[in-house]
């Protein structure tokens, strides 16, 4: 049967900075094969290897091996993935990529078997171009792009990382797009990496074409580059969202390059950016203190969060950065990243991360899982290179939008990307329009999640248990229906059930529902 793909019209999430700024560029299409809803899990060898001798099918086994021993396959990698140099140099009498018989000596196909048989998948590489990047001249897959991705497909590949090596000067997009199309007649789901470098820009083009893309060159073990990758992939985040991700390239820890405090910074932001988490290092030989920050299953749900919300950066000030990512269930996390040489004192509050008002909140430490309360300031000394990284809940109880009740002509809509749950409230264009959800008391705020892709506000009443709290209170613009943003109502809900409705007052109807957040 022949995998199925349509390109819809949804796409990249507009991550949606605390401060209310909103970003009113127009999404791109979003490639909808089905895969990488969340952002990849898994291992390629290069980081660690490249081309040396060590590069084997018994190195490949053994990592497959490693993420069943080790716990790595529980936590939620994946993808077993190998790079450049598995091939001869030259193709055969078919014009086939040749496995290396001296590295695979029983093929890819019998690899990826073997990976499959461990319930993982397996991942290869080649490039849009007439060879690859190593300085051999492995055969490039420019011209050849439906029989290497058949050929691919009957060996069970899952993943693809496509270089950009030895292009010819041919457009990025022109080579990318014959890839992707190849991919999609190969008769196997097969996930796309547009390894581009962010030569192109291709967060501007890429999401209709694969399931993530290279925003940045080549990492390496230290500090310096790992950083910077950070640091040009973290103004991207409306690009990224379920499906189509920002890659700054694959992990380091473990290669001992960084110390720890780097690489549980590395570790954070990749996850703070929704970025693919790609293991570099060779596990065989890694540390206990490598695979604790690989397996930190906290961190890892930041990563993995179904909302596919990349971090925005709330503040940085002199090598301070402050990120803030929002999650499905309405929580937050926020980085305090210190990029100088000096310990510091890193601060933000619950308020400018948009949780929505409440009397406390919860903090919770991901790194040294410490709990604790704050009315709502968020503090820490930070060391020089290191990151706190902390889960900020506020006790609120969230009523997703698909739980509501809807006057005659609403719907239930899933048509614009970034919204919390299954769907949204697309209420009628009507004077009276509402949208009533059944909650639980006591509380204190109402926060309702939105979506306002018009010019002007959409004003609505909001009455609890059938008595108006709030008049006329305004839904402003949020430049898209894929940006989403909050309104927040101070109210005094008693402890029991109750109604709370939203009714449009103008014949333009309410703004598009996500969820309404209950805060204690």
């Amino acid at each position: 049967m022949s995998f199925l793909r349509r390109t819809a019209v949804a796409a990249a999430a507009f991550a949606l900075a605390a401060s209310g700024t909103v970003l009113s560029q127009t999404p791109a299409s979003a490639l909808e094969n089905g895969l990488l809803r969340t952002p990849p899990m898994g291992f390629n060898n290069w980081n660690s290897t490249q081309c040396k001798a060590d590069f084997t099918e018994t190195m490949i086994r053994g990592i497959a091996d490693i993420f069943v021993s080790k716990g790595l396959k529980d936590a939620g990698y994946t993808y077993v993935n190998i790079d450049d140099c598995w091939a001869l140099p030259d193709r055969d009498a078919k014009g086939d990529l040749v496995p290396d018989p001296a590295r695979f000596p029983h093929g890819i196909k019998a690899l990826a078997d073997y990976v499959h048989g461990k319930g993982l998948k397996f991942g290869i590489y080649t490039s849009a171009g007439t060879h690859t990047c190593n300085k051999a001249g492995f055969p490039g897959a420019l011209g050849h792009e439906q029989q290497d991705a058949n050929l691919f497909a009957s060996w069970g590949v899952d993943y693809l990382k496509y270089d950009n090596c030895n292009n010819q000067g041919v457009d990025a997009q022109q080579r990318y797009k014959a890839m992707r199309d190849a991919l999609a007649k190969s008769g196997r789901p097969i996930a796309y990496s547009i390894c581009e470098w962010g030569q192109n820009k291709p967060w501007t083009w890429a999401a209709p074409v694969g399931n993530l893309w290279r925003s940045t060159g080549d990492i390496s073990d230290k500090w310096s580059s790992m950083i910077a990758k950070a640091q040009t992939n973290r103004g991207l985040a409306q690009y990224a969202g379920p499906g189509h991700w920002n890659d700054p390239d694959m992990l380091e820890v473990g290669n001992g390059g960084m110390t720890a405090a780097e690489y549980r910074t590395h570790f954070s932001l990749w996850a703070m950016m929704a970025a693919p988490l790609l293991i570099g290092s060779d596990l065989r030989k890694v540390s206990d203190d490598s695979f604790s920050i690989l397996k930190n299953t906290d961190v890892i749900a930041l990563d993995q969060d179904p909302l596919g919300k990349q971090a925005t950066v709330l503040s940085s000030n002199g090598g301070l950065v402050v990120y803030s990512k929002v999650l499905a269930n309405g929580d937050r996390a926020v980085a305090l990243s210190n990029e100088t040489t000096a310990t510091a004192t890193i601060s933000t509050s619950a308020s400018a991360t948009g949780i929505g008002s409440a009397s406390s909140y919860t903090l919770k430490d991901l790194w040294t899982k410490a709990i604790r309360t704050t009315s709502g300031s968020i503090s820490a000394s930070v060391p020089s290179h290191a990151t706190v990284l902390y889960r900020l809940s506020s006790g609120a109880s969230r009523y997703e939008a698909e739980s509501a009740s809807l006057s005659a002509g609403g719907t239930i809509d899933s048509n614009h990307a970034g919204f919390s749950g299954t769907g949204f409230a697309n209420g009628a264009n009507a004077i009276g329009s509402y949208v009533e959800w059944q909650v639980s008391g006591p509380a204190s705020t109402l926060t309702f999640g939105y979506a306002n892709g018009t010019t002007t506000a959409r004003p609505v009443d909001i009455s609890v248990d059938g008595t108006v709290v709030a008049a006329g209170v305004p839904f402003p613009s949020t430049g898209a229906w894929t940006t989403w943003s909050t309104v927040s109502r101070t109210v005094a809900l008693a402890a029991g059930p109750h109604t709370i409705r939203l009714t449009a007052t103008t014949a333009d109807g309410p703004a598009n529902l996500d969820y309404l957040d209950v805060s204690p």
